[in-house]
């Protein structure tokens, strides 16, 4: 019953300070406008992470060795693809996810 108790009570706290820092930005600009360095960085740093994520996925790719990162390189590519196409973050992860998956199964 204790650890329960402890349990909701960490995913309570969890919860609230989640809460908090997702309205801390409306609640600290309000109505006004965003600083021209907020936009700015709002505008390069999401493409920027993703370039960082992309590294760190693909640095530990061995190249020299079977299967010579085909299953990266497809499912990296399927991705660009879609994003180019579809323009829908959600799909392209999937689908990418999925492939990659596939692809380091069979291959």
């Amino acid at each position: 019953m204790n650890n329960t108790l402890y349990l909701i009570a960490v995913i309570t706290v969890i919860a609230i300070i989640t809460w908090i820092l997702r309205a801390f930005p409306f609640l600290l600009f309000g109505n006004r406008p965003l600083p021209k360095t907020i936009q700015y960085l709002g505008k390069v740093l999401p493409p920027a992470i993703m370039t960082v994520l992309v590294i760190y996925c693909l640095r530990a790719t061995n190249i020299g060795q079977f299967p010579y990162g085909i299953p990266e390189l497809v499912a990296c590519t399927i991705i660009v693809i879609l994003q180019i196409l579809k323009k829908n973050m959600y799909l392209s992860i999937i689908v990418g996810t999925a492939c990659y998956m596939i692809l380091i199964r069979i291959v």
